[in-house]
């Protein structure tokens, strides 16, 4: 069963029969019709607008117009051999001003996308959450907000009632440590806010919305059902052995890796090792330690590199900064994100140590790099390296013994990459923005010969 050492792995029989295989997707990066029936505006939408904010002033009305397009892009999924198409649920197309009343219209589009999914054999999973925060809720404090709960409980409940009968597996949030990190500390993000007041009632909001979020869909949905949650995690190394290297090391892998995972799995914030996580405390109410936890049927864990962190007397906080990939004469994406497969080895090590941790699955993995179309086809080496080395990576975890039980790439098309705009392409599948003509890359044909019955 075990591929020779430093080959790839290849087909999909060497990781077991049961081992889950898909492809992710965010509705604000991919759907466009960004006010088509009745949808409202979110966060990213009002956040596009400020157009120095962005590269070269994009902004995702029409994305890949997969709102208009899905059934298509269904049927490459499924020419893709493919079995799991993973989407998020645009909340504000949902509840257009963040709460009732419901747009019926959303409802339907959802409806359809999951019924066409079901009819050409695709498993359909969805997350709740993939960063589109309606903008009126944001302009009553968004994330920093404690009434988020209340917002956020009514729409994974509408949610639930309208396609719990025929979706399964469920994901609560997509990587809160990015979307508060980038949005509520450095202001990368929508919407843009900076600094601590921000950054600590969002992270401590956002930790109550997931576990209320599980058990709600927990009570809601049937027995059978597969609810989970995802975080990013990076695998943390110390640019030296010296003291100072390495604990600026340990607090920015705390930061990144710990701050989440941990409350919801119900071992608190990890305190002792950030202390700046002691201001979280005037934020908490009786009873929230409790009400931070919950018991998921599986993690999702999104890798994409590793991190190098040395000490930096002049970064508040954390007393740590990175080191650039560029500066460090290692491979690179478009993301200038350093091409290093053992980092979703480590990752995957380190939440097995989690013993509350039920199972394991990477829900997002995959690159970006400078894709061209050339007679019509587009040639991606790097990218079918990027895959082939990372899951010979996943399998040596797997059959090392460690828990893990699925993985997706991320993505299916070359899609609207937040704050970089369409520059970086991650897709198997290119998108020519104009005229949105697809084509396969030959990474997309590796799946599909990886993947194939």
């Amino acid at each position: 069963m075990q591929s020779e050492e430093g080959k790839s792995p290849t087909n999909k029989h060497l990781f077991g029969s049961d081992f889950i295989w898909g492809v992710s997707t965010a509705a604000f990066q991919i759907e466009g019709a960004h006010d088509a029936d009745g949808k409202g505006k979110s966060i990213w939408d009002e956040f596009t607008v400020r157009k120095h904010k962005l590269f070269k002033g994009q902004s995702a009305d029409t994305a890949c117009d997969f709102y208009n397009r899905y059934y298509d892009d269904l049927l490459l999924v499924k020419e893709l051999n493919i079995p799991n198409f993973r989407f998020s649920i645009s909340w504000p197309r949902i509840f257009p001003t963040g709460q009732h009343p419901v747009n019926q219209k959303g409802i339907d589009f959802y409806n359809r996308l999951i019924d066409d999914c079901l009819a050409l054999g695709i498993e359909p999973w969805v997350t709740l959450y993939h960063w589109d925060l309606p903008h009126a809720l944001e302009l009553k404090g968004g994330w920093k907000n404690r009434e988020i709960i209340s917002w956020f409980s009514s729409y994974v409940q509408t949610c639930a009632m309208c396609f719990s009968d025929r979706v399964k597996n469920w994901i609560v949030m997509n990587e809160p440590m990015a979307f508060v990190g980038a949005g509520y500390f450095l202001g990368l993000h929508a919407p843009g806010k900076k600094g601590l007041n921000n950054f600590l009632p969002s992270v401590h909001h956002a930790v109550l919305c997931m576990s209320e979020g599980g058990r709600i869909l927990r009570a809601d949905l049937p027995a059978e059902s597969n609810i989970g949650t995802t975080f990013s995690c990076s695998h943390i190394e110390a640019a030296t052995n010296k003291e100072r290297d390495l604990l600026a090391a340990h607090r920015i892998d705390t930061m990144l890796n710990r701050l989440f995972p941990e409350p919801v799995l119900g071992l608190g914030y990890p305190v002792k090792d950030l202390p700046v996580l002691k201001a979280i405390e005037k934020y908490m109410k009786p009873a929230d330690e409790e009400k931070m936890s919950f018991d998921f049927d599986f993690i999702g864990i999104q890798n994409y590199t590793r991190e190098i962190v040395k000490y930096s007397f002049f970064t508040p906080y954390l007393r740590a900064t990175l080191v650039k990939a560029e500066k460090r004469n290692v491979p690179v994406t478009a993301m200038k994100w350093e091409v290093y497969p053992p980092s979703i080895y480590h990752v995957i090590k380190k939440f097995n140590a989690y013993s509350q941790i039920k199972r394991l699955i990477v829900t997002e993995n995959g690159a970006a790099f400078p894709d061209e179309v050339k007679e019509g086809k587009v040639d991606d080496p790097l990218r079918v390296k990027y895959l082939q080395e990372h899951l010979s990576q996943v399998l040596k975890a797997k059959l090392e013994g460690y828990k893990i039980d699925g993985y997706f790439v991320w993505t299916l098309l070359d899609n609207f990459e937040w704050a970089e705009g369409y520059h970086p392409r991650f897709g198997l599948i290119y998108v020519d923005f104009n005229s949105q003509e697809r084509i396969i890359k030959e990474s997309g044909y590796w799946v599909k010969e990886f993947l194939k019955p």
